[in-house]
């Protein structure tokens, strides 16, 4: 994922670009050719580095840019814009601009590249990150959890407690952490009892988990529940040959079966692989699973992205594993 440090080195000046011998003409035309893409005003950025970046680092550049440009304000960049200066996930989300929230902003104002909220924002849910002023992570996912669709605010709400929670190293969850954020989270929504969106705040809050790795696995599991099955166990640990251990996404224990999401990276992103080629990868997947199956007797259905489209694409996928939802 980008760096803010990254973005502000990336991010190209119009002095810069006077700089290198282009004038507002040449600028202008480099615009037009896709070459260079506008930013924000008098900011730029190269096209081909900006197509290679996903959304929460299109974003970013947006939001380094913005903050570089603005003056004279005690605005904190808030919303989708704080969610990628945390460093959490833009899932199904395009910003289409800035967002910048205030209680002295002269009202909403909504223009080409920022939106101004006049919205209070208490000392208490400030922070700054890298030097660009930004809402506190539990205002951030408050936020998000009230006004995003649920998928996008599950998939921020998980990744902000596997931040406090997770250990990559021991695989461990620490649940007082995950409790500590998640009653940071439920403090500063209830200041607000009938706001837009407190009661899908609270649901996805409360099934908020962060053992979720990917925004994928947050979405299945918010599909399992709302297709009737019981909240599933997350990383369910198995034991294997030779003293390993096994790690499985679901554990379905109302309709005795597995479940795992297959996000794309797992097999083609040769890091994710650990120095295993493709194929080994996917030999040493089918061994994993066979044990799996054999030692537990459960079904083990396996789905990627496109059974997450919707709950009802999921719900059908797992009806081709002879998987339903209890009655």
């Amino acid at each position: 994922m980008l760096t803010i440090a990254a973005a502000r080195d990336l991010l190209l000046s119009r002095a810069e670009l006077e700089e290198r011998g282009l004038s507002s003409r040449a600028i202008a035309t480099a615009v037009e050719k896709k070459v260079l893409h506008r930013v924000h005003h008098g900011w730029y950025v190269e096209s081909q580095v900006r197509n290679a970046a996903y959304p929460e680092g299109r974003h970013l550049l947006e939001v380094v840019a913005a903050h570089a440009h603005q003056r004279g304000t005690d605005a904190v960049s808030s919303l989708t814009s704080a969610v990628v200066l945390h460093g959490l996930p833009l899932f199904r989300l395009t910003p289409k601009r800035v967002h910048l929230s205030g209680g002295a902003l002269g009202g909403h104002v909504r223009r080409a590249e920022v939106a101004r909220h006049q919205v209070e924002v208490p000392e208490t849910d400030r922070t700054s990150i890298d030097g660009i002023p930004c809402t506190s992570l539990a205002r951030t996912v408050a936020d998000m959890v009230r006004l995003a669709p649920p998928e996008a605010g599950m998939s921020i709400a998980d990744a902000a407690l596997r931040r406090a929670a997770w250990d990559d190293t021991a695989l461990t969850y620490d649940e007082a952490s995950a409790e500590n954020v998640r009653a940071q989270v439920r403090d500063i929504m209830e200041r607000f009892p009938g706001a837009r969106g407190i009661r899908r705040g609270r649901f996805v809050l409360g099934l908020a988990d962060g053992r979720a790795q990917l925004p994928g696995e947050s979405v299945s599991r918010l599909y399992l529940v709302q297709l009737g099955f019981a909240v599933p166990r997350l990383q369910v640990p198995i034991p294997g040959p030779g003293g390993r251990w096994y790690h499985v996404d679901f554990g379905l224990d109302d309709v005795r079966a597995w479940g795992e999401y297959d996000g794309e990276g797992k097999y083609l992103d040769a890091e994710l692989r650990g120095g295993l080629s493709l194929e080994e990868a996917l030999l040493a997947e089918k061994a994993r699973e066979d044990w799996i199956r054999g030692t537990t007797d459960r079904r083990f259905p396996r789905w990627g992205k496109a059974a997450i489209a919707s709950a009802s694409a999921l719900g059908a996928r797992l009806a081709s594993f002879h998987v339903h939802p209890p009655v």
